[in-house]
């Protein structure tokens, strides 16, 4: 019996343990992962959690509570990742005026440049790995539409919670 001349691909590769009709969504899944890592190795400066909480603040959310809300993670989690980003001069904290237990978080000008630095090495990542689909735009927007998706979805779990 003769060996196969071509590479393995996913469709002949080891028999899925997933029942049927999930081996697609089951490939998402790891490619999303996958991708995280891409996108958190593109750059030192921030690690991929940093970055979701200094772009949450950056996109307009200035309170902690919000973020952890947005970003789906515990508020003693955002709380840390705000004090060392507060600690490497990228955020700053003030008072808001309507609540005296409240601090609002503002990027600094540092922060922004971070940001910036941080943003066009995950996109020349992710513009490369487009680079190599059959539709580069189509891809492009479909993780933009994902993202709304997540939106929507935070946002309905937020609303049903009544936080």
């Amino acid at each position: 019996m003769s060996s196969p001349t071509h590479a393995p691909t996913a469709a002949n590769a080891l028999p899925s343990a997933t029942p049927a009709g999930t081996g697609r969504a089951v490939e998402a899944v790891r490619a999303l992962a996958r991708a995280s890592r891409l996108l958190e190795r593109a750059s030192d400066e921030l690690n991929l959690a940093q970055y979701r909480v200094l772009a949450a603040i950056a996109s307009g959310d200035e309170r902690s509570s919000r973020i952890a809300t947005r970003l789906a993670l515990g508020k003693p989690t955002v709380s840390a990742m705000v004090e060392s980003l507060r600690q490497r001069g990228l955020l700053a904290r003030s008072g808001v005026q309507s609540d005296q237990r409240a601090a609002a978080l503002h990027v600094t000008r540092e922060g922004e440049a971070v940001l910036q630095r941080v943003e066009a090495a995950m996109t020349r990542r992710l513009d490369d790995v487009c680079g190599r689909t059959p539709d580069r735009e189509q891809l492009l927007e479909s993780l933009v539409w994902m993202g709304a998706a997540i939106d929507e979805l935070v946002a309905e779990r937020h609303a049903r919670s009544g936080r």
